[in-house]
């Protein structure tokens, strides 16, 4: 059975992570996260996969980060990226309507 969001403040915070995921790009490139095993995947890789500019990238993988649904670390002049297991899980609860 699904989980709906019982507060206005949970609805923003959900209501945040599908406007992060509509974007196609952003859904590329949580993809390529998603694919590398969704831990610790370099900006560097995701640019010349998807072939998108590093300004490019850091521009939507923020917007990814912002809405919870990857993190960041910085090491070196790369940032690497994380998915974030429990807002997909979170999400995934929402949308189970069984």
């Amino acid at each position: 059975m699904a989980n709906f969001p019982d507060t206005t403040h949970q609805a923003e915070l959900i209501a945040e992570m599908f406007k992060a995921l509509a974007d196609p790009t952003r859904l590329q490139l949580l993809s390529h996260v998603a694919a590398q095993g969704c831990d610790n995947v370099c900006a560097c890789d995701l640019t010349e996969k998807l072939g998108i500019t590093q300004p490019t990238v850091s521009h939507h993988m923020r917007k990814l980060v912002d809405a919870g649904l990857v993190t960041r670390e910085q090491r070196g002049k790369w940032a690497h990226y994380s998915i974030v297991p429990e807002a997909f899980a979170q999400l995934r609860d929402i949308l189970d309507l069984s």
